[in-house]
């Protein structure tokens, strides 16, 4: 078995006071009511075209709507038992289990959704690896996804300049996964990042051919 990728205290916080069964049902309970409950595998629609990764997956909720809309969908997550309601349910999603910060994909995706307060999650002396290395698995011209809300030292500056080191650019953003205007009063902003493609005459690898 390989070993348990680690926690941060945020998240063993968390953790300690939600029953998985009530967490899970309670999404199942508001879409059986009609209720809009996929808001943000509708804004990823609008970018996605054929494979996306779902980081900090939870139990699948995003992954398994994007999957049944036919994108080929990948979900990592670092808590094991999340992990495994999402594997229980019926669906062509994959799922690997690892830490955002050194976890390896085998191929790229189009798009990478951070949905869920992800980033808040992470042990914050590590907080700063996501974005490289998720940046490692996207596309040239594919998109990156974050709604979060902040907390310091997690700042939306902060995120952007990982962003921005690890070669993205910020091309929209919005206060709400409905596309609602961005203001910095709500303390919450989905960011649509892309990365650069390559230059006209020049290979994959950015060297002129």
């Amino acid at each position: 078995m390989d070993d348990e990728p680690p926690f941060s205290e945020r998240w063993r916080r968390w953790r300690q006071h939600i029953d998985l069964d009530e967490y899970q049902s309670r999404w199942d309970r508001l879409e059986a009511a009609g209720k809009t409950v996929h808001g943000e595998a509708d804004f990823v629609d609008r970018y996605a075209t054929r494979r996306v990764l779902d980081a900090g997956c939870g139990m699948g909720r995003v992954a398994l709507e994007l999957a049944k809309r036919g994108y080929e969908v990948v979900g990592v997550d670092n808590d094991r038992q999340m992990l495994a309601r999402a594997e229980a349910r019926e669906s062509s999603a994959e799922w690997q289990l690892g830490d955002l910060t050194t976890v390896e994909f085998a191929g790229t995706f189009d798009t990478i959704v951070l949905a869920g307060d992800v980033m808040l999650y992470v042990e914050p002396s590590r907080r700063h690896l996501v974005v490289p290395n998720l940046v490692r698995a996207l596309e040239p011209g594919g998109c990156l996804i974050c709604g979060s809300s902040f907390a310091p030292p997690f700042t939306l500056v902060g995120y952007d300049d990982w962003c921005h080191f690890a070669g993205l650019e910020l091309t929209e953003r919005y206060g709400s996964w409905e596309r609602d205007p961005y203001r910095d009063e709500v303390n919450y902003a989905v960011s649509v990042h892309r990365a650069a493609e390559p230059e006209a005459g020049a290979d994959p690898s950015g060297q002129p051919v």
